[in-house]
């Protein structure tokens, strides 16, 4: 009597197991030309450099930062110490003692006093310098001259009968003697002015004097020419 088969379980000579690797094999080509086909597409487009054309790349690294210090506490202040001063030391001194006979020399003599000189006396002061030029007299010149001549009428002043009063302004030298004459006002007859400057020339004066100093001087003469009789 035959057995009945196991629907259930597999024959021995079943090929689940080769059939399954193929699939892979085959998946694993499809993904192989897949991505042959992506870098070629990449290569041909120049997304990827060639090897030329390949650049190197220098990395530095950066150092990472120092780490801060903290700041030094500032030092205690250190207490001075108490300086103890040394003990004195005793020197002995050994007294220094002259014999007997010793005499101690005289002192040195002064030197002299030269005394200063006595100061010159100042010199006198100098004279007051009189002012320049003569000075004036406040009165007529004849008060001041005792010997005086009167004028001449002259002969043809008197047939014309020319009358008139003369100025003369007289300048003294400091001997009193007339040093010059000129007309102050004019009679106006020019015979009566000559007539009075003759006159005036011939006289001698008293010398002014100016700090008991004889100087020349000056005053005004007036000579009045008047016919008698008229």
């Amino acid at each position: 009597m035959s057995q009945p088969c196991d629907a259930g379980l597999a024959p021995a000579f079943s090929f689940p197991a080769p059939r399954a690797s193929m699939q892979r094999l085959i998946s694993l080509s499809l993904v192989l030309l897949l991505h042959g086909a992506i870098l070629w597409a990449l290569w041909q487009h120049r997304l990827i450099p060639g090897p030329q054309e390949a650049m190197t790349l220098f990395v530095d690294f950066i150092a990472p930062p120092a780490p801060e210090k903290k700041p030094e506490p500032p030092p205690k202040a250190v207490k001075p110490r108490p300086v103890t001063p040394p003990a004195p030391r005793l020197v002995a001194h050994t007294p220094v003692v002259a014999p007997a006979d010793y005499v101690a020399p005289p002192p040195p003599p002064e030197p002299p006093r030269i005394e200063a000189p006595a100061a010159p006396p100042a010199p006198p002061a100098p004279p007051t310098p009189l002012p320049a030029g003569p000075i004036s007299l406040g009165s007529e010149l004849s008060v001041a001259c005792p010997e005086r001549t009167a004028p001449v009428y002259p002969a043809l002043s008197r047939r014309l009968g020319e009358e008139g009063t003369v100025v003369l302004r007289v300048e003294l030298d400091e001997t009193g003697a007339v040093a010059q004459a000129r007309i102050q006002t004019s009679s106006g007859f020019r015979r009566l002015d000559e007539a009075a400057l003759a006159a005036v020339k011939t006289w001698r004066c008293q010398p002014a004097q100016r700090n008991g100093q004889p100087v020349r001087a000056t005053a005004l003469q007036p000579f009045k020419f008047v016919l008698q009789g008229n």
